[in-house]
């Protein structure tokens, strides 16, 4: 193959690009990132790729949840710390499950681009170009709002900044603190109508906690139990921006991107001759790969191959976003193909995107009934091919929206319209995310 270069990417078919008509004002946008300071660092990478080790050979789990697509005019704090803390909620909840350490990475402090189905949008008679993450364009529906401004770029940088120097402060300052979090879990048991099941988990969380502390062993002596490794990830589609936050490292001489500690490839971009494909060959990275119903397993086994060519375990994180329909049909045969070729791979369940229906008024909505039949199915078939499940991948959010149906608070189609805020695709709110969390635990329970 060509020898990899920070832009060897331009010579590939690149999908899902904005155009940029000011391609001045692109370079210069290119160079002033390229300037920054890196949003996370080659060590904290290489943690990452050995808890994704861990996991893919049954010792841990993966955890990766967060928004859809990340806005900038809903940026605070107290989103940043409810997003964080139900998560913190769930890993909890999956730890008490499987007995194992749960890694947690956030779907956070980038995830500004998203790719769409249409190139344009109409509304009002009105034909528009598509709104493409916040890092490209607005999701206001008018014409020069929707024009991709480069300058959009640093805003992101800024606010991924801030994003992760919050999420630094919350993972060792004492919000992460276990006992914390679990009262946290007895309160979403007392304040709900919950099942004996749910009761049966965060008990069995709080009498662990109880026992350790008879023992002599909380957080005020053990460091381990109020502070925790919380990563970052979003798919790396806005290759301008990923290229100016490449970094070399002074010690091993590698290529990391510093945009996030990990990346992912979507359903959209994945494909052989990609610019995407192309720019993450060159990277140190943990790389994450959406597989669907439309996914070439041959294709995607070269894929494989020219993303980690010396089979490096904790590199490739193989995410399938079946649909309930569907997983069945065609999970299993992926699953048999890369193990007969011998690839070290972590298999994730995405229940989301397969599982995207309207509603009767046209709203994009998912089912939490669809959601979890997914994870279901997902564990029941790796333990029926003889691998292994490694981990869960969920769009959520902190927030209190009516954007997915079902779940405790029993959201109908008509409620959709009451807190509606996403940019992009629907989201579990912060009870049905626990609640979630909850069942998948149950499953995990029933399982082993």
């Amino acid at each position: 193959m060509k020898k990899w270069k920070f832009n060897s990417w331009e010579s590939f078919e690149a999908k899902h690009l904005p155009e940029y008509n000011n391609k001045k004002l692109l370079d210069e946008v290119k160079a002033q990132i390229s300037s920054f300071p890196p949003l996370i660092f080659p060590g904290e990478v290489e943690q990452l790729k050995k808890d994704l080790t861990s996991a893919s050979s049954g010792k841990g789990f993966i955890l990766q949840a967060g928004d859809c697509a990340e806005s900038f005019t809903e940026f605070n704090a107290d989103n940043i710390k409810s997003t964080f803390q139900i998560i913190l909620q769930m890993g909890i909840i999956l730890t008490s499950a499987i007995n194992l350490p749960v890694t947690k990475i956030g779907r956070i402090a980038g995830q500004f681009a998203k790719p769409r189905s249409n190139k344009n949008e109409i509304k009002f008679n009105q034909q528009l170009e598509s709104y493409k993450g916040d890092i490209i364009n607005d999701v206001e529906f008018d014409f020069n709002k929707r024009k991709p401004d480069p300058s959009r770029m640093l805003k992101a940088y800024s606010q991924a900044a801030s994003t992760l120097n919050l999420l630094r402060a919350y993972s060792s300052g004492g919000l992460a603190d276990l006992k914390n979090v679990n009262k946290w879990n007895m309160g979403f048991i007392n304040n709900k109508a919950s099942s004996q099941r749910y009761k049966n988990v965060a008990i069995k969380i709080k009498e662990s906690l109880e026992f350790m502390n008879a023992l002599g062993i909380n957080s005020d002596n053990t460091p381990q139990l109020k502070e925790i490794s919380f990563y970052t990830s979003h798919e790396g589609l806005l290759l301008p921006y990923e290229e100016s936050l490449l970094r070399t490292s002074q010690d091993s001489k590698e290529i990391y991107a510093t945009s996030a500690h990990m990346i992912w490839i979507g359903d959209r971009t994945r494909f052989k001759e990609s610019a995407h494909v192309e720019f993450c060959r060159g990277l140190t990275n943990p790389i994450g790969i959406k597989c669907s119903f439309n996914t070439d397993i041959d294709e995607l086994l070269e894929i494989i191959d020219i993303l980690n060519p010396s089979n490096e375990s904790g590199k490739i994180i193989l995410i399938a976003r079946y649909g309930n329909k569907l997983i069945e049909k065609y999970l299993p045969d992926l699953i048999k193909r890369v193990n007969q070729e011998g690839k070290n791979v972590l298999w994730s369940c995405d229940p989301m995107h397969g599982n995207t229906t309207k509603s009767n008024d046209g709203i994009k909505t998912r089912s939490f009934e669809n959601i979890l039949n997914e994870v279901k199915k997902n564990f029941r078939i790796h333990k029926s091919e003889g691998s292994i499940a490694g981990g869960i991948h969920l769009e959520m959010t902190g927030q209190n929206v009516t954007e997915c149906t079902g779940g405790i608070d029993n959201i109908t189609e008509t409620n959709l319209s009451l807190r509606y805020h996403t940019h992009c695709d629907p989201r579990l709110n912060a009870s049905q995310s626990i609640e979630m969390a909850f069942l998948i635990a149950d499953e995990l329970i029933n399982e082993n």
